[in-house]
């Protein structure tokens, strides 16, 4: 089933019309994700501030400083994953992020959608380097990064705040390997 799944997974720019299935499925999906994600306040699960979010990141798109992105498997929407901090110049480099709703994993979706955007990102996007960070416990997360090529690259101590605490996160990269 793993397969099937897979091979089903699409990654599109996100619209502002993403709002209300993206509200609706951080609402079901919010206890699944709570480990990994800042705390949230009550209004972040609406469908008006998800709306709000979406209109900042397609902001940040328009001036090239981010792709943001939803994942869906089989046609629905069960996720996100964005290009952030673009950095141009001499760095050429930028953050991945993801998430993929409750009972939408373990099945080959967020590893199918972080192989679509690394493609994205050093083909189309012609970036050097692409980061992604994780908290130190989150194997599920590290397993993703590690089969599309990304190697861990240091600790980071009390990095970021998530579920309310400051916690250690291991940073990972992935190089491309073409010279220009």
């Amino acid at each position: 089933m793993g397969a099937a799944v897979r091979a089903g997974v699409e990654i599109r720019l996100a619209t502002e019309d993403d709002a209300p299935a993206l509200a609706a499925l951080l609402r079901a999906s919010r206890e699944h994700l709570a480990p990994w994600d800042p705390e949230r306040a009550e209004d972040f699960f609406t469908e008006a501030s998800q709306r709000e979010g979406l209109l900042v990141s397609l902001e940040a798109h328009a001036q090239g400083r981010g792709v943001p992105m939803v994942i869906l498997a089989g046609g629905a929407l069960v996720g996100r994953i964005s290009i952030n901090d673009v950095v141009r110049g001499a760095f050429q480099s930028a953050h991945l992020g993801y998430w993929v709703g409750a009972g939408h994993t373990g099945r080959g979706v967020a590893g199918a959608a972080v192989a679509q955007v690394v493609r994205l990102a050093f083909d189309e996007l012609e970036l050097h380097r692409l980061q992604a960070d994780t908290l130190v416990h989150n194997a599920a997360s590290r397993a993703v990064l590690a089969r599309n090529g990304f190697a861990p690259i240091g600790l980071a101590p009390q990095y970021l705040r998530i579920a309310g605490r400051w916690q250690d996160c291991l940073l990972h990269q992935l190089i491309t390997d073409r010279d220009g």
